[in-house]
């Protein structure tokens, strides 16, 4: 198969979700595509910057501050997105570095985070990251999902913004698309504008379920690093 530049890999992504999104009878441009850029140089991330893509996500902060650094991301724009584990340490660096995060999963977090903003004078969007796999470590478990999002919502430097979740790791696409059910039935109950689910070999579930993002890392940027 002859080599796909980043620009190629990204349109035909948009085109296949696009197609997605049609045949779900779905609204036209309601799913977002957001590049997991994570052990990708800054290069191939202005690259795609470049091309159209509006959004990275990024799961280690120490590796983000790095290439955030780069003149050639200063270059371009990209929404900053947060959604690796949240280690209440890095709380400050996570606000200082990034647009949004996706990976509340504990009010620890929250508490962290909202301090941290409103030291940052800011108001950080953030989602409420579900736990809906049994091989996942992380993640508010659905039955928790309301109580949590009440904490977030007390915290007067955080926006609630919606739900972030990973499938599980199973071969079986109808359990997949379970899974991703419970998180737009969570979804429907907390309130927001963003249901971040689906990733490279699950994203056609998620949109079926109801996803307005989908998170794609190999596909757009090729192999890691």
């Amino acid at each position: 198969m002859p080599h796909q530049s980043i620009h190629q890999r990204l349109s035909a992504l948009r085109a296949q979700i696009e197609d997605e999104v049609r045949a779900c009878g779905r609204a036209p441009g309601s799913v977002r595509l957001l590049g997991v850029s994570k052990k990708q140089p800054a290069s191939a991330i202005a690259e795609a910057a470049v091309a159209g893509l509006e959004a990275i996500g990024e799961n280690y902060v120490q590796e983000a501050a790095a290439k955030f650094r780069d003149p050639l991301l200063a270059a371009v724009h990209v929404e900053k997105h947060f959604i690796g584990h949240i280690q209440t340490n890095k709380a400050k660096a996570i606000v200082e570095l990034f647009d949004v995060v996706q990976s509340l999963d504990r009010p620890e977090a929250a508490r962290a985070l909202g301090a941290a903003a409103v030291r940052s004078g800011r108001v950080l969007p953030v989602l409420l990251q579900l736990n809906i796999s049994p091989s996942e470590r992380f993640g508010c478990p659905p039955e928790q999902a309301l109580a949590l999002a009440e904490r977030i919502a007390a915290e007067p430097g955080l926006r609630l913004e919606g739900v972030m979740a990973i499938g599980p790791l199973d071969e079986r696409r109808d359990e997949i698309l379970a899974a991703f059910e419970l998180a737009a039935k969570t979804f429907a109950t907390i309130g927001g504008s963003t249901l971040s689910i689906g990733m490279s070999g699950d994203w056609r579930e998620a949109i079926r379920a109801g996803s307005t993002m989908v998170r794609i890392g190999t596909a757009l940027f090729g192999e890691r690093n």
